[in-house]
């Protein structure tokens, strides 16, 4: 294959997402912190990657926008909190980063998909 035609192919989803994801149907929080004002979501997560994951909640969140997503582990240990921005929407579907800048950012993110792990299927 040429490499125009390599250029001018458009690559398969699959070939595009960053990290492989699996899923899930865990309850979940939404935390949205707005103008001194803390707004509490249930909500559902639907797809967990290394990355982030995908989460259905009845909010009206924008795109950029930095919440905290919340997990109770079963049976056990208080809730795991790990901040994430808002990366796309459809609808009350939401693809969220998980946002780890220091390292107790990154211990919670790691203890999130250590426990959500018991919970996925591969997709």
């Amino acid at each position: 294959m040429s490499e125009a035609a390599a250029i001018n192919r458009s690559p398969d989803f699959t070939s595009m997402l960053r990290w492989e994801r699996c899923s899930v149907n865990v309850p979940i929080r939404v935390i949205v912190s707005r103008a001194m004002k803390a707004s509490i979501f249930d909500g559902r997560g639907t797809s967990l990657s290394e990355g982030g994951m995908a989460l259905f909640a009845g909010a009206e969140l924008r795109p950029g926008e930095q919440v905290a997503v919340e997990f109770t582990p079963p049976f056990s240990s208080p809730p795991i909190r790990v901040a994430a921005r808002i990366c796309n929407r459809t609808g009350y579907h939401y693809g969220v980063e998980f946002l780890a800048i220091d390292s107790a950012q990154r211990q919670s993110v790691a203890q999130l998909r250590q426990h959500l792990a018991s919970f996925t299927t591969m997709a």
